[in-house]
């Protein structure tokens, strides 16, 4: 009989509650129906059709509307759905097993309102600004981004704490200047920002004081619809190619005090808290690749027949698919934990969800890798949706941080840092 990784659960020490289960049948059937099959048409399509409003790209995001999944950190009592660490690895792990731009997508369109909602008892305004109009929008009309990687600069700024963090000839691209109780705005962020090319509304990250190098920022809610701002074309890429990316270009864009919310001496750890939580997320979106790898694999090698037999009849396979399986099993319990440890504990640790991220992307692209190997020449053809998927998987290396980059900021926190590790 036919081993159904897919129902593999019994031996997960993390109890899951008969609302976890639902919440994972309710999203598998959406992601299944929905984000894959879209998932695989906007992969044929150019970036800039993807971009379009008639795409399959706004079907599935006006759908997860639709569906309250844009509300997922919102806790119920404001009007969310609130869920949980684990209900949150469940979303996006199914999510990213059918296409992980799109959950990439869903996950930065969340951002802004994310960490609206983490502030407000220091903001009450963003309420009205931000988060009851977010909430009632069911048709995808407020759709948000995080603008933080510029031009000259990827992972060194996002990775706060770090020597070059304060280096005054390393400074920011995207400039505000104060007007009264205002920032007005020039400058741009690069082609790869998720949503960019889409999104009405950003987690926008910009220099406030260059004497301080990087340190010297400022975050911003900011209206992508104001005059002044104005997009680049849709980014050409690899893989995530369902994934809209692309410049965004500020022209004297004023925006309001009221949708600022950290200057020079909170920039930095309002960023480091922001790359724990993408990096954590990121971390479970590699899972979700590794399984889609997986899981084609082993329903392809009990149908393929090579040297006589099915594939799944050679040892050699066997012993991969274990392998594998092993690998992604592994990369679950990481990811599973760190969500639920940072997710819980406040500030986050980031040193954890970078370890998580960097660990899940090499499991990933090790399973797409050997999952390729399998499928032989068939993996290699656009006949086969594994050939997307090693596309996809191939970006997590390099997204939310380079692991190389986030490997020495581990590095650099294990030894000075303020959380000395302590297991």
């Amino acid at each position: 009989m036919a081993y159904d990784y897919l129902d593999l659960h019994a031996a997960n020490p993390i109890q899951l509650t008969e609302e976890h289960e639902a919440l994972k049948k309710a999203v598998r059937k959406f992601a299944t129906e929905v984000v894959r099959p879209a998932s695989i048409e906007l992969d044929k399509m150019s970036a800039e059709d993807v971009a379009k409003k008639d795409s399959p790209y706004w079907t599935c995001m006006r759908k997860a509307h639709e569906l309250g999944y844009h509300t997922i950190f919102i806790p119920q009592e404001s009007g969310g759905i609130g869920l949980d660490p684990l209900g949150l690895h469940i979303f996006f792990e199914e999510m990213a097993v059918a296409s992980i731009g799109i959950a990439v997508s869903c996950g930065v369109d969340v951002f802004p309102t994310f960490f609206a909602n983490m502030i407000m008892a220091e903001y009450p305004q963003l309420e009205d600004i931000v988060l009851k109009p977010y909430i009632a929008d069911t048709d995808c009309s407020m759709l948000g981004c995080w603008a933080i990687t510029e031009t000259e600069h990827g992972s060194d700024i996002l990775t706060p704490f770090q020597p070059h963090f304060h280096n005054p000839k390393i400074t920011h691209q995207l400039v505000g200047k104060k007007d009264g109780d205002d920032w007005i705005l020039n400058g741009q962020k690069a082609a790869w920002v998720s949503n960019g090319t889409v999104a009405s509304m950003s987690l926008l990250f910009f220099g406030t004081d260059p004497s301080m190098g990087l340190a010297g920022g400022g975050i911003a809610i900011a209206d992508l619809t104001d005059k002044g701002v104005t997009r680049g074309k849709p980014l050409e890429k690899i893989g995530q190619r369902d994934l809209p990316q692309g410049e965004i270009y500020f022209d004297d864009v004023r925006v309001p005090k009221e949708r600022i919310f950290s200057l020079s001496d909170s920039y930095e750890q309002m960023t480091d808290l922001v790359l724990g939580a993408a990096n954590a997320h990121m971390a479970i979106m590699c899972v979700g690749g590794a399984r889609a790898a997986f899981e084609e694999t082993l329903k392809y090698t009990q149908e393929r027949v090579q040297g006589g037999k099915l594939l799944c009849e050679h040892q050699d396979v066997q012993r991969r698919l274990a392998e594998m399986f092993i690998s992604i099993e592994a990369a679950r319990q990481l990811s599973r934990n760190v969500m639920m440890y940072n997710l819980w504990d406040f500030p986050p640790n980031t040193t954890y969800s970078m370890a998580a991220k960097v660990f899940c992307s090499r499991v990933a692209f090790d399973v797409a890798q050997n999952c390729l190997q399998i499928f032989g020449g068939n993996g290699l053809t656009k006949e086969y949706v594994i050939e997307k998927i090693f596309r996809d998987i191939t970006s997590t290396r390099i997204e939310d941080g380079s692991n190389e980059s986030l490997t020495l900021a581990i590095g650099n926190e294990l030894l000075h840092g303020e959380k000395p590790y302590g297991g």
